[in-house]
């Protein structure tokens, strides 16, 4: 079977719906790497580089720019072209300092919104799950595919774990260091992830739990008192009565 970069090809057709090229066009897309995001929730950073920022005009261009460095991906620098960008990824463009979150969006489902250059120390990261370690620690394993270590002084009684699934954490990049803890419940801030709904925002009215996350329905009001349903794992907390971070025009209507 025909591979490319060591790794079976992708046919454009069975890309997803929102990533920047021509379906008709090509018959080959870039498949991404495993890495911190689903490939049905990242676009490659090749993409990224050639058809949203246009900092190229091929695919031979944005790969050379890519592997040059001169692209970072919250906070580090990305030479793999392949490289998965996702939700609440920034990207930094290291020689003219522009800085961009990577944020759900209607219809388009992904955008890059830039944001300034305080704001791209921060991302928030949705807790998915949690495991206890050797040591009775606790580690969080979060929406991006990283972890992070809650030491506990005391395993019997782990009063430092207050985190629980689907909280969201403000940490700083790339240092991981946890600014701020926003727990999930009804009040609070989400933006939609996926689904018919995504991009929208708005506070969370109601929860009904069923077997599971995708099962499980959420209802949400914007600021138009328009009510929402989508499911509960469609659903990102960003903030209690303000966001923790600046969202794209149409997201706050």
């Amino acid at each position: 079977m025909a591979r490319m970069g060591g790794q079976k090809r992708l046919k454009a057709l069975a890309s997803p719906v929102f990533w920047p090229i021509s379906k008709k066009k090509q018959k080959w897309a870039v498949k991404p790497r495993p890495g911190p995001h689903a490939q049905e929730r990242s676009i490659p950073l090749l993409y990224i580089v050639r058809d949203i920022l246009q900092y190229a005009s091929t695919g031979r261009e944005a790969r050379k720019i890519i592997a040059e460095g001169h692209f970072k991906v919250d906070g580090r620098i990305r030479k793999d072209y392949k490289f998965p960008v996702g939700f609440m990824d920034v990207i930094e463009v290291v020689d003219t300092g522009e800085t961009y979150r990577v944020m759900p969006y209607p219809t388009k489902v992904l955008v890059l919104h830039p944001i300034p250059k305080e704001e791209a120390r921060l991302k928030p990261v949705r807790i998915e799950n949690k495991t206890t370690v050797k040591g009775g620690h606790v580690q969080l394993n979060l929406y991006d595919g990283r972890n992070i270590l809650i030491r506990v002084k005391d395993p019997r009684k782990p009063v430092e774990d207050v985190y629980k699934t689907l909280d969201t954490l403000l940490i700083t990049l790339p240092e991981q260091k946890i600014e701020k803890h926003v727990r999930f419940g009804t009040g609070k801030l989400a933006i939609i992830v996926g689904g018919r709904n995504v991009g929208r925002v708005g506070k969370i009215v109601d929860v009904q739990r069923a077997w599971g996350r995708k099962r499980s329905i959420v209802t949400l009001e914007d600021t138009k008192g328009e009510k929402f349903q989508t499911s509960l794992d469609y659903v990102f907390i960003i903030g209690e009565e303000e966001p923790l971070i600046s969202l794209p025009e149409v997201a706050k209507a």
